[in-house]
């Protein structure tokens, strides 16, 4: 088939299909969205849902997914939410957004403030944020602060600064997870899930950061059942770095050297949200260590090609963990969320890979090289 033939059946296909829609009208019947909400949009969402063939067979688990949330425009699931928060924040008349962030969120807020044409602030804990994600939030223009503090103190600045910005003359509109358009945005991608699938998982495996992001897909999942769209709900199961934080009590301590980037929960409503997730769904929330997250993050890339964010990597170090110890069902659907791409931290990546041979511009250079 020549090319002009293929392009020409592409463009029969589009007109009979459609374009793709944006994420908030794709959803726009489970979304506080109307005919008032700007169509604010990145591409965002319809990311891949894998089946990890090789590497659920190696864990005794072969019907393991991953929904690979990398492959949002930012490289990670925050831009779901995102989307929803900027495009509310534009209905609502805001002229600047603000956030505080150790990573993924500053990076997707400066995007979205970016396309939308507002003002973006990022205040974060000096020296607690990866160099790749500040430089994203940097390059789209966002006005960033570093405090002498830790994330909670970020937090509580950006939550008195958008509650008091009227009064000081500079009103902005809070974007974290604090904000409920963003759990909103976030819950979409349970939708993606049962629709790739065909209906709900067994089990919902997720890393847990600030809790929020657990409870959004509790809500997606709850939302499609009670429309009639999906008739079960999945079990959740909620895993974190052993060293961020003692999540059995639910009270956090900091631990800045974990694996895990997200370092603290800083949010006790997420918190709640999170506890209610796994209670009705009759799923748990654990730990797992980082020498745990650190095997499963190099088995992604190497059984499956997949490169995430180490961090996300805690879901499916979980499923093992569970797997070996004949706690989960292994003929079972189960889904691990990998929430960002493994370019977010490429000093972690440089330090597992296996170094690169040198050899002489020969066949015979190479082939000694290789140790053939």
């Amino acid at each position: 088939m020549r090319m002009s033939d293929v392009l020409r059946h592409l463009r029969q296909q589009q007109a009979t299909t459609g374009a793709r829609p944006r994420l908030l009208h794709r959803y726009a019947g489970f979304l506080p969205v109307s005919a008032d909400t700007p169509p604010l949009s990145l591409g965002e969402g319809f990311t891949p849902l894998v089946h990890a063939r090789t590497l659920g067979r190696a864990i005794g688990c072969p019907e393991l997914f991953l929904k690979y949330e990398g492959m949002n425009p930012t490289g990670s699931f925050k831009d779901r939410g995102m989307v929803v928060a900027v495009a509310k924040a534009l209905e609502a008349g805001a002229k600047a957004v603000i956030c505080a962030s150790t990573g993924n969120t500053s990076a997707s807020a400066a995007a979205y403030g970016a396309s939308a044409g507002i003002e973006v602030i990022v205040v974060l804990p000096a020296g607690r944020i990866a160099a790749g994600k500040l430089l994203q939030a940097q390059v789209a223009g966002a006005r960033v602060v570093a405090i002498d503090g830790n994330f909670d103190d970020a937090l509580r600045v950006v939550r008195e600064l958008a509650a008091n910005g009227d009064g000081i003359g500079h009103p902005v509109t809070l974007v974290n997870s604090v904000n409920p358009y963003r759990l909103e945005g976030q819950k979409t991608a349970a939708f993606e899930v049962c629709d790739d699938l065909g209906g709900a998982p067994d089990y919902l495996a997720i890393p847990v950061g600030n809790a929020g992001n657990i409870s959004a897909y509790w809500m997606g999942f709850t939302d499609y059942r009670d429309a009639g769209l999906v008739e079960t709900r999945p079990v959740m199961l909620g895993f974190q770095a052993a060293g961020a934080a003692p999540i059995v009590e639910g009270h956090p301590i900091e631990h800045p050297e974990t694996v895990a980037t997200a370092i603290r929960i800083g949010n006790p409503a997420s918190w709640e949200k999170a506890v209610r997730a796994r209670d009705e769904s009759g799923g748990r929330i654990e730990a797992v260590t980082d020498e745990q997250i650190l095997d499963a993050y190099r088995d992604l890339a190497r059984y499956e090609g997949v490169f995430c964010e180490p961090a996300s990597a805690a879901s499916v170090a979980g499923v093992r963990k569970l797997a070996a110890e004949g706690a989960i069902d292994p003929g079972a659907t189960i889904v691990c969320v990998l929430t960002g791409h493994g370019l977010k931290d490429p000093d972690t990546a440089r330090r597992n890979v296996v170094p690169t041979l040198a050899a002489a511009p020969t066949v015979e250079g190479v082939v000694e090289a290789l140790g053939w």
